[in-house]
């Protein structure tokens, strides 16, 4: 009767026993650290553009909006701390989170998926290579690198794009603005803004690592794992933020 439960069951299994193998193989030899660097090229190197892009019109967008809110008070000249905080706190993590899932998840999921159909995972078992020490774990640790970093840039070019739009539209001095926006920002608000992207970058690189790792059916099979790999990582990284943000409000 509960037959249908158990394809769920046993790939949430799954997930967490590829996760624990990936975690633990941190911590041990060989680490494949050319195979690390170059992760961090393709998922940092390669998303910096794109990030950055929606991180300024992340920017300009929301003084836009927000000045026309605090027009009618009067109190144009705090746009600056509602945007820093904004961005630091959620907008700059889940954005770029959700970015480098939609590019890196996708792109992960596919190219071990093809992997998978073509048995060159089962040739590198038969040639006494762990799969998850070589194609996983070097994928994690180079995500869970970068995507802090992402985050940091595509914020300050979210303040920058901001302080544009303030400074022009606004006639609000960039001294008041860039004032504001740091004196907003408390030690709460930088731990959660970094701590948020380094959990998202474990569940985009585990995520996508799992769903290409248990790939079947061809070409067809790849085109699934890509596309439930970037649904999954999207929807987890949304339900990750509101937890992280609902215990940082709690603890604060």
């Amino acid at each position: 009767m509960l037959d249908f439960l158990k394809p769920p069951v046993e790939a949430f299994q799954d997930f967490f026993f590829l996760s624990g193998r990936a975690i633990k193989n941190i911590f041990r030899s060989p680490h494949y650290s050319d195979d690390i660097f170059q992760q961090m090229d393709i998922i940092g190197v390669g998303s910096l553009p794109i990030v950055m892009l929606i991180g300024l019109f992340s920017g300009v967008v929301m003084t836009m909006q927000m000045a026309r809110a605090l027009q009618q008070y009067g109190a144009q000249g705090q746009v600056g701390q509602i945007v820093s905080i904004a961005l630091v706190r959620e907008l700059g993590p889940v954005l770029t989170a959700v970015l480098v899932a939609g590019r890196n998840a996708s792109g992960i999921a596919s190219e071990l998926g093809s992997m998978k159909v073509t048995e060159q995972i089962d040739a590198m078992r038969a040639l006494g290579t762990d799969p998850i020490q070589k194609l996983v774990t070097p994928r994690l640790i180079a995500t869970s690198f970068v995507l802090p970093l992402l985050t940091i840039i595509a914020d300050f070019i979210g303040l920058i794009g901001g302080a544009v739009i303030a400074i022009a539209l606004l006639h609000i001095t960039a001294s008041q603005y860039w004032t504001s926006a740091w004196k907003a920002l408390e030690y709460n608000d930088l731990v959660q803004g970094l701590l948020k992207p380094f959990v998202f970058a474990i569940v985009i690189a585990l995520v996508g690592c799992f769903y290409g790792m248990r790939t079947t059916g061809g070409t067809q099979g790849v085109g699934r794992a890509t596309t439930t790999a970037v649904v999954v990582a999207s929807v987890w990284i949304f339900v990750l933020t509101s937890m992280i943000t609902r215990v940082f409000l709690y603890y604060k």
